[in-house]
């Protein structure tokens, strides 16, 4: 028995180190090896493990075998930082680049944008049709979806309280979540701005600078022009003149705007006419873009209380109403002072 252990065990330690270095060279060259092709979505869900996680990649036939993806992810001490998430997986990458992504939890982003001067409701018609996030809301839960936010204005109604940006975000975040992320966004805003804020009549609180700025946005998007139409509204604010602003008028007509605002239109009065009423429209009309907000808190300097459309994206600014008749005649009436029939 002795004569033939001593006989195998050469044997033996010839094999076991032949396995053990073929072995180690194919883990050698499984470190090397480089994705072939890019792979678009690869998903790791929550609660995976390491082992999970290798097997799925084996299945895929993107990361093989699984047991030198394990081995490796212990090695380098990745096995227990995984997270979980939406990942692209780019050609050329190593089974050590993997891990280094899945441990830093670089997952792949989706972007939506919330475009500057729209409606709640167009916002909501965004969200709905957007494939890349959870839909978990019901129209029920639009109409009362400031109560289901975390804010301090849960009984504020939802217009102008979404910043417009591009927002990026992983797989399965939730409508409610974005929208979230959105108004966090704008309160972040009013709130830098309101602390360093100049005093205007009628601008009390963030909000009604809020309102005004949804105001601006509606009534130019000429860079050059906002901060005067913002002063030409703080203005009036301070004479407690009407701001007579077309786009109020609008969105207090709802579905009734067919595309013109005939005279009648601006004697209907509805809270948001303010042609019939003073102060400011009892909540934003539009989702206002920075600039705007920035107008209200920094308006131009000037006693502007007029403006008109020239016809350019431009307007004309006026300190008197008899500047600002002939500024229509010029720019709205070709000219004809016969054809005015404004007033103050």
């Amino acid at each position: 028995m002795k004569f033939l252990f001593k006989v195998l065990l050469p044997l033996i330690l010839v094999i076991g180190g032949g396995v053990a270095y073929y072995g180690y060279s194919e883990f050698t060259n499984f470190r090397k090896f480089a994705l072939l092709e890019d792979t678009e979505s690869f998903e790791i869900k929550k609660g995976s493990n390491i082992r999970s996680v290798a097997k799925n990649l084996e299945l895929k036939a993107i990361i093989q075998p699984a047991l030198y993806f394990i081995v490796l992810a212990k090695i380098t001490k990745h096995d227990t930082k995984i997270k979980a998430g939406e990942y692209k997986l780019s050609k050329g990458m190593t089974p050590e680049e993997i891990l280094v992504l899945f441990s830093k939890g670089k997952t792949l982003q989706y972007k939506t944008r919330i475009p500057e001067g729209g409606s709640f409701k167009e916002l909501v018609k965004i969200i709905k049709a957007d494939k890349n996030l959870k839909q978990t809301l019901s129209d029920d839960d639009y109409i009362n979806i400031m109560s289901k936010l975390d804010t301090k204005y849960k009984h504020h109604q939802p217009e102008g309280w979404f910043f417009p940006d591009t927002f990026s975000y992983p797989k399965n975040t939730t409508d409610l979540e974005f929208l979230q992320r959105s108004h966090n966004a704008m309160l972040k805003v009013l709130d830098e701005y309101w602390k360093n804020r100049k005093n205007f009549k009628g601008i009390d609180t963030p909000y009604d600078a809020l309102i005004l700025a949804s105001i601006v946005e509606k009534e130019t998007g000429h860079p050059d022009d906002r901060g005067k139409v913002a002063r030409v509204f703080i203005n009036r604010l301070k004479k407690d003149m009407l701001l007579q602003t077309d786009p109020t008028v609008i969105y207090g007509m709802g579905e009734k705007y067919k595309g013109n605002i005939r005279k009648k239109d601006l004697k209907q009065d509805t809270p948001f006419n303010t042609y019939t009423r003073k102060g400011l429209t009892p909540t934003p009309i539009s989702t206002p873009s920075l600039a705007s907000i920035k107008a209200v808190f920094s308006p131009a300097e000037g006693d502007i209380l007029y403006f008109v459309a020239k016809g350019n994206g431009k307007s004309y600014f006026s300190k008197t109403y008899r500047e600002h008749k002939k500024a229509v005649i010029k720019y709205l009436l070709n000219g004809k002072a016969s054809r005015y029939k404004g007033n103050k």
